[in-house]
């Protein structure tokens, strides 16, 4: 088959009487392209071929399978689900093409039945296609889901309770001769619908109502209302047969008349090619991974404000699980961005590991471990982490602020964000954007109506009747913009390296000394680097043109599910590795300086180095960001530094070690004003007290009405006590514009850092799959071996022993016939038919050559397992030796 998928000759192979007849023509290359489509089929590892034919026919596998359908496969296999059965390729050309045929159509249908007959939902040769029975269930009409055709019945369905006088009545208004039985009336009735000339001839005196209600019914739904009493015209064509009852008060247009008013055509508008997906503009590669650049760099400043902000204690957890609407607008406020925004760096940041739920009590968001050592990574490092997380991650942010199907919110962080359409989503509108020329942004809507063709199916899920796929792709694209894989709406050099995709090595897009892109990982899709797709993978039934109807072609050229599957994570890690070194040298370099003013300002006019913006952080408040970031000097920032165990001194040399200008004199009278107030009062534990040796400055502080909320009172003319605690004392008088300083039992002055409060080592969310995962190499080589060697147990000719068993069955033998025949085998080194109960009780069927028989056991190659296994005679049921043949 693998040679033979365009169209098979019908004397290729004796033609099959089943899938499983199919299945057994195959290749092995060509059943472990099957079974890695189609990952549920491999789960178990079937025993034999009947059994993963059976397997194959289940409804929820063959819905699985017809979502991974593109457009014009899926038009194909409708076709033939409205087609006889079985139907020739003619036929289905005809169904396809229509009565005047259509190069487009003809030159991709053999392609599409190639992809249908790889997927395991159409069998037979060109002469008796059939689908699938499951598939032509789910496909073909039926009142209860009408057709994606828009078909109705056939005529032998729709007269298949009509009375036979009624069906006379029918044959003899519609010109032809009455018949001695219904069913041969109804095949002259069926012939004369689908007869040209003479169908041409009868239409041609039909009143005009009666033309306008069948053009209206034409192209569905086919069904109508009448009345007990129909009009004329419709009385004309129920009289024909051009009209038949399904119900009372209901007709139905015959498939056999619609048919014949669609010269011939299954579809109205038939889609062989995909939808190209049009530039919306051009920009110089240059700028474009510049431009990402400079936004990859502020992805990872607002993930480490994000985090800097939840450093003490995030959030709480609300108990559902995830972030209150509240918290989440506090987060969009502190990041300067909008609530939506906030969710998606939320999520990015949950999803690569770095934030977490701590688990105690009192159950709050917080970073986890995995930040600290995050921090001290390479900054295009810690982007490929969040890039790579992004890529793979199905929890989807778009989702926050909508109700699931229990009507119920959906909150960042919390459950029911998960889409297993995500990573193959954000994949295929990146691969999409590959494909165009270098520096080349989409336009959204084309991309959207690609991704629609290539999976018609996978659009309304459980989310309603939005088609999510779109809402994804549309997500992708503005997350892309922020997290910097894109630049300007156009893909990024790292944006392609992420995905497995050389860049060219002297495109103007490379930087100086960068590499030229990441090798093509193995197992990824072969069209990467081809000049036709120049990166992107073509989907299911992407059809190339010059494809005859007799053209061979071989299986791998389309095996389009394949190719629309992100990397695996070893491949994965590969590209991510690539796209950290080509983001590493536009990325800008920390700088260990800031330029001071004299209005008491620093600006820091890059990305400052870690020790230096941490002590910013707390000496100083950021009063603006962007290309550069401006922090102002207060008293209130300047306390914070000396809180935190700094001097006055230790203030002035580190500004003037780190300042490109000389300190100015606003700024150090500042430092040396807050410093000499600074701990002029000490605040301790009576409930609370506070100690002063200059007793104006206690009497100043009693005077002051805003102290009454203290209640304060003097203990010793240097002493004053409160009933409050002392931290609430010492921001009260913080709030009245003193500096207090907070003093030990033993009189000391007590520094206070900041406490980074971190969770238990967690690890990232482990994405939800869409299904079983796909099988590698090896586990499909095993599998395919298995499945072989079980079905030449099940089908090898045995001679026969006895009276065989019901159902075919092995027949019994007793222990001394099955050791005769064991040794025997042994001498001869035939191999044997046997039956075997393992330990557990549960039976099989097993092929094996006999090597030795000794002690009990029987040791022998098992074709089924292909390896050699040892057996005790008394498990074995029966044997029976092989046919010659």
């Amino acid at each position: 088959m693998s040679a033979n998928v365009g169209r098979m000759s019908p004397e290729a192979h004796s033609a099959p009487r089943s899938l499983a007849e199919a299945l057994r023509t195959r290749d092995d290359a060509s059943l472990a392209a099957l079974l890695r489509d189609r990952p549920d089929l491999i789960t178990p590892v079937p025993t034999d071929l009947t059994q993963l034919a059976t397997r194959a026919g289940t409804r929820a596998s063959v819905l699985r399978a017809l979502e991974r359908l593109d457009r014009f496969a899926l038009q194909t296999a409708e076709a033939l689900a409205v087609a006889p059965d079985p139907a020739s390729y003619d036929t289905l050309l005809g169904l396809m093409a229509g009565d005047a045929g259509d190069e487009a159509v003809a030159g991709a249908l053999p392609r599409a039945v190639a992809v249908l007959r790889e997927q395991a939902l159409v069998w037979g040769g060109d002469d008796r296609l059939r689908l699938v029975r499951t598939a032509r269930e789910l496909l073909a009409p039926a009142p209860q889901h009408p057709s994606p055709t828009g078909l109705g019945p056939t005529v032998q369905e729709a007269t298949s309770g009509m009375s036979p006088g009624r069906i006379q009545e029918i044959v003899t208004a519609a010109g032809l001769p009455s018949t001695h039985d219904s069913v041969s009336a109804v095949t002259a009735l069926t012939g004369l619908f689908g007869h040209r000339r003479k169908m041409a001839k009868l239409l041609a005196g039909a009143p005009e109502p009666a033309r306008e209600v069948l053009s209206r019914l034409v192209w569905g739904p086919p069904y109508g209302q009448v009345t007990a009493d129909p009009a004329a015209h419709l009385r004309w064509l129920l009289d024909r047969g051009l009209l038949l009852p399904t119900a009372p008060g209901t007709v139905v247009l015959p498939r056999e008349v619609a048919l014949h008013l669609r010269a011939g055509r299954a579809h109205r508008t038939p889609e062989p090619r995909p939808p190209a997906v049009l530039p919306a503009a051009a920009h110089s590669p240059q700028v474009v991974d510049a431009t990402a650049a400079g936004q990859a760099y502020t992805a990872l400043a607002t993930v480490e404000e994000l985090l800097k902000d939840w450093d003490e204690g995030g959030p709480a957890v609300l108990r559902a699980g995830g972030l209150s609407v509240r918290d989440l607008k506090r987060t969009a406020v502190a990041l300067d961005v909008s609530e939506p925004v906030a969710a998606f760096w939320t999520e990015l940041t949950y999803a690569a590991g770095l934030i977490a739920s701590d688990g105690e009590a009192d159950e709050r968001y917080a970073a986890t471990p995995a930040y600290d050592e995050w921090l001290e990574q390479p900054p295009a490092e810690r982007w490929g982490r969040l890039a790579q997380a992004w890529l793979t991650a199905t929890r989807t942010p778009g989702l926050v602020g909508g109700r699931d199907a229990k009507d119920r919110a959906l909150s960042a962080l919390g459950p029911g964000l998960d889409r297993s359409a995500a990573p193959e989503v954000r994949h295929r509108v990146l691969s999409l954007l590959a494909a165009l020329p270098q520096g080349t942004a989409p336009d959204a809507e084309s991309v959207l109506a690609r991704l629609h063709w290539e999976r018609p199916l996978r659009g309304a899920q459980r989310d309603g009747a939005d088609d999510l796929r779109s809402r994804l792709a549309r997500w992708t694209l503005s997350e892309a913009e922020l997290l910097g894989v894109t630049g300007r709406g156009a893909l990024a050099s790292q944006g392609r390296a992420l995905l497995g995709t050389p860049v060219p090595a002297t495109g103007p897009g490379t930087p100086a000394g960068a590499p030229a892109g990441p090798p093509v990982p193995a197992g990824s899709p072969k069209s990467a680097g081809s000049p036709k797709s120049a990166g992107s993978p073509e989907p299911a039934g992407s059809l190339e043109p010059a494809a005859g109807p007799g053209d061979k072609l071989p299986v791998h050229h389309h095996r389009a599910p394949e190719r629309l599957v992100p990397l695996s994570p070893a491949e994965q890690a590969v590209a991510t590795a690539a796209a950290v070194r080509l983001l590493a040298p536009l990325l800008p370099e920390p700088l260990d300086h800031v330029l001071l003013q004299a209005d008491l300002t620093a600006v820091a006019p890059g990305p400052l180095r870690r020790p230096l913006a941490d002590m910013l952080d707390v000496l100083a408040d950021v009063e603006s960001k962007g290309g550069a970031t401006v922090y102002r000097f207060t008293p209130a920032s300047v306390r914070r530094a000396l809180d935190a165990g700094q001097t006055a001194t230790d203030l002035h040399a580190f500004l003037t070690e780190h300042s490109r200008t000389p300190v100015p004199q606003p700024l150090a009278y500042l430092i040396d004003d807050v410093a000499r107030r600074h701990g002029h009062l000490r605040i301790g534990a009576a409930s609370a007290y506070v100690r002063c040796d200059d007793d104006a400055l206690l009497n100043e502080i009693l005077a002051d009405k805003r102290a009454a909320a203290l209640r304060l009172r003097r203990l010793a003319p240097t002493v004053l006590a409160a009933p409050t605690d002392p931290a609430t004392l010492l921001e009260g008088l913080r709030a009245m514009g003193y500096a207090p300083a907070a003093e030990s039992a033993e009189g000391d002055v007590l520094i206070t850092r900041a406490h980074a409060h971190r969770t238990p080592p967690r690890t990232a969310p482990e994405p939800v799959p869409d299904g079983p995962p796909p099988p590698d190499a090896t586990l499909l080589g095993a599998a395919v071996r298995a499945i072989r060697a079980g079905d030449l147990a099940a089908t090898a000719p045995r001679k026969p022993v006895g009276e065989p068993l019901a159902g075919g069955e092995l027949p019994r033998t007793s222990s001394a016939e099955t050791l005769a025949t064991m040794q025997a085998a042994v001498l001869t080194g035939e191999s044997v038919w046997i039956g075997y109960v393992n330990a557990e009780g549960a039976a099989s069927q097993r092929v094996i050559a006999p090597i030795r028989v000794e002690g009990g056991f029987v040791t022998a190659y098992d074709h089924t397992a292909d390896e050699v296994r040892t057996y005790p005679l008394h498990r074995i049921t029966g044997v029976a030796e092989l046919a010659d043949d």
